[in-house]
């Protein structure tokens, strides 16, 4: 989303609590620290535990840690499937990050510098692990890690290249779009601890809508981007001239300057081949020219980025719990009571959204629905004298293989009628669902807005969500074969097809075909559709469920505060006195961390 506040599902950093894998680089491990550009951090995490804040704390020691080491972290994002994981491993010339696999799991994957390969892996509920390289997939994979459901927290990956030597880390984040609404939102949530980027497009598209957000987003946070147009022995000289134009066209529009360079490579050739393919040694000659020029920028920039974020957090809980002590108990009750009905309605009002939101869903749908069945009308019968046709000029002696040949023609003449209204319903249904997407988000955004007002700890609510970034599941586009309908195995089917071919009897094999192809029309027909309710549904579920997150955690906070306050003054009037100049000079000192101003609102 569109704000700076924390989030639960965010990828705690690397923290060492236990040695490195053997022969990498030694580190300071979380609890001891060190270098000068890590104190404001380091200070940071210990204010955190004194309000057992254990996220903020963890965050802290975690950016610490790696300022203290000098490594940051150029990570590698883009649409799904744009061969990202390719590209890091060509870079670091080994094939170590599984790739060509189903989606990656909402896992950013850290490779890091090493003097042997390895890799280590952290579960949410425990330490980190070391793991065989050929393990890896077992944790990023959709496939054997299907929505994280292994809890992965971390993972690590040390690998001996030169170019990761002077503390540059290659972050390898999950594709947005992903049809797993997780994995967009967890590049999303990597975003604050980005340092640079490399940013993957191709040809087809050049660059999507959420491409477009995202970079957009990194882009007001740093400078450093660096744009590849990955897979160009894809496509014809005149397809990569045409995508790098209109590339530049639409970044120069949407970051208001112009890009200096594209990089035209193909990471798979150049992981193959090896040399200097394409513009591959100008990519490897600015990613070292940004370890030599300006990785002390970038580190000391981290640091202040990490500060002032984890700074903005804490306050937060600083401040509830000073207000917890200034206010009579029963009033602090009350208000976490109201605090607790106003995310109750707060909820309420998120269903009721979505209630008013399917209305508008359903009237797509029908939309969709009616364009569909005007397409069926205008092919049907087309279609069955199309097929017809074809099933006269079949051999016919053998049946099974009759049968296999007038499917397989059943399957052409719905692919050659179905495909291109398809690709033209794509793109109405691509546009159809950006007008949905935001409506939605005005919608919430507007619901945001009028909830914030109600109290001033909701302000910590985000202000404004994006279309491209809050509200995006990739579609889902293909045509259905039905190959096991087409050609079954079922050895009666096969006697049976061997008898009617014998007597020739092939009308019985022409009807089935026949009502093949009004399977596949119909089926393929619809998928426009399913996919756009799909992708509305999943996109509004995930979006709502952050929102809610959110909204239950400003209650815990305040019912924290309100706890200690309880027992600051069960300690009688000196122990509040204490906690609340402690908490006025805890205050000063991270609005100085941070360079902001100390506000302090009148209680009542």
């Amino acid at each position: 989303m569109s704000s700076d506040r924390r989030t639960k599902d965010t990828m705690p950093l690397a923290v060492s609590d236990e040695p490195r894998v053997s022969g990498s680089r030694p580190d300071s491990g979380s609890s001891c620290v060190v270098g000068v550009e890590a104190d404001k951090l380091v200070r940071i995490a210990s204010l955190a535990e004194q309000f057992n804040d254990a996220q903020i704390t963890e965050d802290a020691r975690s950016a610490a840690e790696r300022i203290a080491e000098g490594r940051f972290y150029v990570a590698c994002v883009g649409q799904f499937k744009r061969g990202k994981s390719t590209l890091l491993n060509a870079l670091i010339g080994e094939p170590i990050l599984p790739s060509g696999v189903v989606p990656v799991t909402a896992v950013p994957t850290i490779l890091r510098f090493g003097e042997n390969l390895g890799a280590r892996v952290r579960l949410r509920s425990g330490e980190w692990t070391e793991i065989a390289i050929t393990d890896i997939e077992e944790y990023v994979s959709e496939v054997r890690n299907p929505e994280n459901s292994k809890g992965v927290a971390g993972l690590e990956v040390f690998v001996p290249s030169p170019l990761l030597a002077e503390g540059m880390c290659f972050v390898d984040t999950p594709g947005l779009g992903s049809v797993f609404a997780g994995n967009t939102a967890a590049t999303h949530a990597f975003l604050p601890h980005i340092d640079a980027a490399i940013v993957v497009i191709g040809a087809d598209p050049p660059i999507a809508g959420e491409e477009l957000a995202l970079v957009e987003s990194v882009a007001k946070e740093i400078p450093n981007i660096l744009f590849v147009l990955n897979k160009a022995d894809r496509v014809t000289g005149p397809e990569r001239d045409a995508a790098v134009s209109f590339t530049r066209q639409v970044l120069a529009k949407r970051l208001q300057h112009p890009v200096a360079s594209i990089f035209e490579i193909s990471a798979l050739e150049q992981l193959d081949q090896g040399g200097s393919q394409r513009d591959w040694a100008q990519l490897v000659d600015a990613l070292e020219q940004l370890v030599q020029q300006s990785s002390r920028q970038l580190i000391r920039d981290a640091e202040d980025r990490s500060v002032r974020r984890l700074s903005s957090q804490l306050l937060v809980v600083v401040r509830e719990e000073r207000d917890a002590l200034t206010r009579p108990f029963d009033e602090s009750e009350r208000r976490i009571g109201q605090l607790r009905e106003i995310v109750s309605q707060a909820e309420q009002s998120l269903n009721d959204l979505g209630y008013l939101f399917s209305g508008e869903q359903q009237r797509l749908s029908k939309t969709v629905g009616d364009r569909r069945d005007a397409f069926l009308k205008s092919v049907r019968d087309v279609a069955h004298r199309e097929l017809s046709s074809a099933l006269k000029s079949l051999p016919r002696k053998n049946g099974p293989r009759y049968r296999r040949s007038a499917m397989r023609a059943a399957q052409d003449v719905a692919r050659n009628h179905t495909m291109p209204w398809l690709e033209t319903e794509k793109i109405k249904g691509e546009e159809a669902y950006r007008k949905i997407a935001k409506r939605f988000t005005d919608l919430t955004t507007d619901f945001l807005s009028k909830t914030r007002g109600i109290r001033t700890e909701l302000e910590y609510l985000p202000k404004e969500l994006d279309a491209e970034q809050d509200f995006r599941t990739r579609s889902e586009f293909q045509f259905y074969e039905y190959i096991v309908l087409a050609i079954p195995a079922s050895p009666v089917r096969y006697i049976a097809d061997l008898v009617l071919g014998a007597i020739r009897a092939h009308s019985v094999i022409d009807a089935a075909a026949h009502d093949f192809l009004d399977l596949l029309l119909e089926t393929n027909s619809e998928r426009v559709r399913n996919d756009l309710e799909k992708r509305v549904t999943e996109s509004r579920r995930h979006l709502e469920a952050e929102i809610r997150s959110v909204l239950r955690e400003l209650s815990a906070v305040a019912e924290r505060a309100l706890a200690r306050a309880r027992t600051a003054h069960a300690a009688g009037a000196p122990s509040v006195e204490s906690s609340l100049k402690r908490l006025a000079g805890i205050e000063a000192e991270l609005a100085r961390l941070s360079g902001a101003e100390v506000s302090h609102p009148e209680h009542s």
